[in-house]
């Protein structure tokens, strides 16, 4: 058995015992009819991924192979993971090859609040990227690597782009240049003409001119915060482009709601479906076929701007990010990468302060920084948070391929999702997000192999375990998890 906790360095006045709740059983059991004939996408092993701040890479020691406590909380996440580095900050930093290098011009832009302030620039140093190298090797995963399409220029872009190539090689999956760029709008272009045709025109000649260095590189884009009416202009425009195939993916960024002061943003909030998930993946979908190209979720999370306190930190966000992930495999995204890293670099993000610090009554230092980072960095420790299991949860389905299925839950809320193993085997993962009701569930044939449980849905700790015998599951408990294997291929 796995647990998470919240071990901190600081005294945290001790837990109240929860009360349990009475809770009413459905009558009748769930009812769940696979369609193994129609199979649906398969599942990348590289699925899971996590996203940081490119910032990050202005310290040279975090992502390297002295960093042996991330790297081990990497490896147990996933074995074939992709860290993505972007985020607000990455449009703030540049290349910075030698000494004496100095930062391309920039203009001046107001403040924006939840912004990085407008003189904010880091440097990026050949042993960053060295030492992101060997780290990537220590963990066996491969990285997205963002570039400054913000605040830089093509020639610098391309420099840099050929040092990050040419040292990390096969663990390079595709650069990003530009991040939020549909948001560039309200924060560093001119409103009145910033719209998806003048981002390609910019990203064109960054592209064009990063590919007369790295003749065959790849490219994610466009990495929009929101904005999915983008997807159909570029699909359109870039459809019979050369440069389409340099596409390597569409990528757009996900967080349910915020900011952690909105109170529309609570548990009941996260764990209830969101159509817009669905609307999104659709139409990602159409302009990725045009491209030929795939289409993955690179940046989000529960709460925008940092993560909110109670919500994004307990086990809630554990059994929403199972889901969420799952659901996005079964919509056929070849990877999800949930934000977090370092709580000072985020808070850099948003302008120098976690907006979850002003909901809590204790020190925020009691709590993960953002929080709702899947590995928290506390102290020289760093610990698996909350929404991590979810992660670790989901990627039991890596390899496997998707089965169409229908499920009825009745009136509990809860979601399933069925696969094809590569060994034969299918593999069925329901998750109950009713914080009162039990799943009734009748399926011979299969036994329990995972579950991922916790002593409400407000708790900070996590259990994911396997049970000491198998057998077959009667229900699935309120607010847990479980997975389940045919007994036969």
């Amino acid at each position: 058995m796995t647990f998470v906790d919240r071990r901190r360095f600081l005294a945290l006045t001790a837990a109240t015992a929860a009360s349990l709740k009475s809770f009413a059983q459905t009558p009748q059991p769930a009812t769940l009819k696979l369609h193994p004939g129609q199979p649906g996408p398969t599942i990348p092993q590289n699925f899971i991924g996590l996203s940081y701040e490119t910032q990050q890479l202005s310290d040279p020691t975090f992502f390297s192979p002295a960093n042996t406590g991330l790297i081990a909380q990497l490896r147990e996440l996933a074995p074939n993971g992709i860290l993505r580095l972007g985020g607000n900050t990455s449009d703030y930093g540049y290349w910075k090859p030698t000494p004496t290098s100095t930062m391309p011009p920039r203009k001046h832009r107001d403040y924006k609040i939840g912004d990085p302030p407008p003189d904010m620039s880091y440097a990026v140093t050949p042993l960053a990227v060295t030492n992101l190298k060997a780290f990537l090797d220590a963990t066996g995963w491969t990285c997205l690597y963002g570039i400054n399409l913000g605040t830089n220029i093509p020639s610098l872009a391309a420099e840099e782009a050929a040092f990050v190539s040419k040292t990390l090689g096969s663990k390079l999956e595709f650069f990003q240049v530009g991040n939020e760029a549909d948001r560039f709008g309200s924060t560093i272009r001119d409103p009145k003409t910033w719209s998806a045709d003048t981002y390609l025109n910019e990203w064109l000649t960054f592209a064009n001119a990063i590919i007369a260095r790295v003749p065959n590189a790849k490219f994610g884009m466009p990495d929009i915060a929101s904005n999915e009416k983008w997807f159909a202009a570029i699909g359109e425009r870039l459809a019979t482009n050369p440069i389409r195939s340099h596409i390597a993916c569409l990528s757009h960024h996900y967080y349910i709601g915020g900011p952690p002061s909105n109170p529309e943003m609570t548990i009941e909030h996260i764990l209830t479906p969101n159509p817009r998930v669905v609307n999104v993946a659709h139409t990602v979908q159409n302009a990725a076929a045009k491209l030929q190209t795939t289409w993955r979720m690179t940046e989000g999370n529960t709460c925008y701007r940092g993560g909110k306190p109670g919500v994004s930190d307990v086990f809630a966000s554990t059994l929403w990010s199972a889901d969420y992930l799952l659901l996005l495999a079964s919509l056929g995204y070849s990877g999800v990468n949930l934000h977090g890293g370092d709580g000072q670099m985020v808070a850099n993000s948003l302008g120098g302060k976690l907006p979850g610090d002003d909901l809590v009554t204790d020190n925020p230092a009691n709590h993960p920084h953002p929080y709702y980072t899947p590995i928290a960095h506390i102290g020289s420790a760093y610990i698996a948070e909350p929404v991590s299991f979810g992660m670790k949860f989901a990627g039991h389905f890596a390899g496997a391929t998707i089965i169409p299925l229908d499920f009825d839950p009745g009136p509990v809320n809860a979601t399933a999702y069925a696969a094809t193993l590569p060994t034969g085997q299918t593999i069925i993962a329901i998750i109950n997000k009713d914080e009162s009701q039990n799943l009734p569930l009748n399926l011979p044939g299969y036994s329990l192999a995972h579950t991922l449980t916790a002593s409400s849905l407000q708790s900070t700790k996590v259990n994911l375990s396997e049970p000491s015998t198998f057998r077959e599951a009667s229900s699935v408990p309120h607010s847990s998890a479980m997975i389940l294997y045919s007994t036969r291929s």
